[in-house]
């Protein structure tokens, strides 16, 4: 089978990167929440991934666009204005290490203005990896990555299958930390469901703390239709959290999670309330706007569900 260029899923963040798939899929397919659950992993070859750059290279400086490139290419070129490049796909980090660096070192020849190449990256990737690896790729301009613990409650990772224990996504973390990488993270609240909502959102706080990353970002659960854990909703197995409950699990993360500087975020369209700031300094403002709409109760100041989105 051919490789099949994915879909453009990206963090909030890259919206205005180039985007370009080194993988399709993701290697860790066995998360129960995941629209990744189930699905296979494919590699690119690197030849095409350099006569995609070679392509980009052309149009760029000629304005000649290949009939056998896809569109796509084209489409999103200008984002390289931005001198920031995205790796697909959901964790670009399996990429064959060898050919990552070859990848890279590519990139850097055909765009040495380049200032910022980003990917998604499991656990298990960064653990893959020793610090000495992940200083070359942070010297081939890799300067952030985007990690999904998602809990820090051991009980949950086992239960949604992440494949990795608290102890050891703190591990992978701190070796990119440690390579200079930047880290920007994200926790699902509701993850936990209803009886384990509590723990989960005192454990994740507590992971965040040990990560203590630059950047970190809370999504609420969204149960993808065909997932296990929509068939364990289904079966009354697992029950969602409500919207408030929601906000108490972010409050309580706000509360208990010690940063040394980190911008923290609930602007994602799957949450019903945004709030952002820097951490600690911001802490009392948006505990304040938390704490407000929990004594209320108003739900009408929660983003309503039609207008959620994962």
């Amino acid at each position: 089978m051919s490789f099949q260029r994915p879909q453009i899923f990206r963090p909030p963040s890259e919206a205005r990167s180039y985007f370009l798939p080194l993988t399709q899929g993701c290697s860790n397919n066995s998360c129960s929440f995941c629209r990744y659950n189930g699905a296979q992993l494919h590699v690119r070859d690197v030849e095409e991934i350099k006569e995609e750059i070679d392509a980009l290279d052309l149009y760029l400086r000629e304005g000649v666009c290949l009939p056998h490139i896809h569109p796509v290419v084209y489409q999103v070129a200008s984002h390289l204005t931005t001198k920031r490049v995205f790796l697909q796909d959901g964790d670009a980090l399996v990429y064959p290490y060898p050919k990552l660096v070859e990848v890279l070192q590519y990139l850097n020849v055909k765009f040495p203005w380049l200032e910022k190449i980003a990917a998604y990256a499991t656990p298990q990737d960064l653990l893959r990896r020793s610090v000495e690896e992940l200083k070359v790729l942070k010297e081939l301009k890799l300067d952030i990555v985007y990690v999904g613990p998602e809990s820090g409650d051991d009980e949950v990772l086992k239960h949604v299958n992440k494949g990795v224990t608290h102890d050891e996504i703190v591990e992978g973390t701190r070796r990119a930390k440690e390579a200079g990488i930047s880290l920007s993270v994200t926790v699902l609240l509701g993850l936990g469901g209803v009886t384990g909502s509590e723990r989960h959102a005192h454990e994740t706080a507590r992971i965040l703390t040990e990560i203590d990353p630059e950047y970190a970002g809370a999504l609420t659960l969204t149960l993808v239709h065909g997932t296990p854990l929509y068939e364990e909703s289904c079966q009354g197995k697992f029950e969602l959290i409500s919207p408030l409950q929601s906000l108490n699990e972010l409050k309580t993360i706000i509360e208990n999670a010690d940063f040394t500087n980190c911008f923290f975020s609930s602007m994602h369209a799957s949450n019903y309330l945004a709030v952002r700031g820097v951490l600690p300094q911001d802490r009392n403002r948006m505990l304040g706007q938390l704490s407000h709409v929990l004594k209320t109760e108003d739900e009408s100041l929660l983003r309503p569900e039609f207008m959620r989105e994962l």
